[in-house]
């Protein structure tokens, strides 16, 4: 299974609060971080089907040259902010799921957007114009506070490929003891530990890279109505409708200081 690794990102929205220089690994070497790989399970979520998802996430990827925050619901592993800050590049595969969509994904009671995240050095920034996340607003505990996402980038449309096996015994979480794949674990830092059988119940469905903050934690959240559930499930508009939606629908982001003697690039 080979991943290309893309070409430099450089972002067009220049003038954005979150000052990006570029998305995509630029690493002087492959080889510390040729074993790593994330992997991560994809079902419904936040009310829309899986497809639906995959075409929403095609349309950020286009409107951001590339780059596309997929929404997760757990942490990341310890080594993910170093591998992050040295800009070592990491393939992210994502393979649909055996079982089916719980109820509280196809249905939830609420829907929410998330409107910033904490990079790697620890900055809380306003996520990208082109960059939509969303999920159930709630959890066992009551209101959702915490959830997480993938950044990503590819150079090519995302669409569902069949027929690339993806072996997860073949595979160990990259921190720890380098425990086998936990069966609630949903997205994971791994290293390939034995060669993979091409006889598995999973495939590479879809096929990225991870750039930026590699997998930050999202923060900020607000409750979207019906209304704007619907239309942005009905949008088929071009790259600058598509930004200015993903604007509008997650609004001004809530007014939390940032020190300037710590603000830093994505380099």
């Amino acid at each position: 299974m080979t991943l290309a690794q893309p070409a430099k990102y450089m972002g067009k929205n220049m003038s954005h609060a979150c000052q990006y220089r570029s998305f995509s690994p630029q690493p002087q070497s492959r080889t510390a971080a040729e074993d790593y790989l994330c992997w991560s399970r994809m079902q419904a979520e936040a009310g829309q089907m899986l497809d639906a998802i995959i075409a929403r996430k095609e349309r950020e990827r286009r409107a951001g040259d590339g780059l596309f925050f997929w929404g997760v619901g757990n942490a990341p592993s310890r080594a993910i902010s170093a591998l992050a800050r040295m800009r070592l590049p990491v393939p992210v595969i994502f393979s649909k799921m055996k079982s089916k969509p719980k109820a509280v994904d196809v249905a939830p009671t609420r829907t929410v957007v998330w409107r910033q995240y904490i990079d790697e050095n620890g900055i809380e920034r306003p996520l990208p114009e082109s960059a939509l996340v969303t999920s159930r607003g709630d959890s066992a505990g009551g209101a959702k506070n915490r959830h997480y996402a993938l950044m990503c980038f590819s150079d090519a449309p995302l669409k569902v490929q069949r027929g690339i096996p993806f072996d997860p015994s073949a595979f160990r979480n990259a921190g720890g003891v380098g425990a086998p794949i936990g069966a609630s674990q949903v997205t994971a830092l791994l290293r390939q530990v034995n060669e993979p059988n091409s006889s598995t119940d999973y495939e590479a469905n879809v096929m990225a890279w991870l750039t930026g903050g590699y997998w930050v934690k999202l923060a900020d959240p607000s409750e979207l109505t019906r209304d704007v559930i619907e239309e942005i499930a009905e949008f088929e508009g071009n790259e600058e409708e598509w930004i200015a939606l993903a604007t509008r629908v997650r609004g001004s982001p809530s007014q939390r200081p940032v020190s300037q003697s710590s603000e830093r690039l994505l380099l």
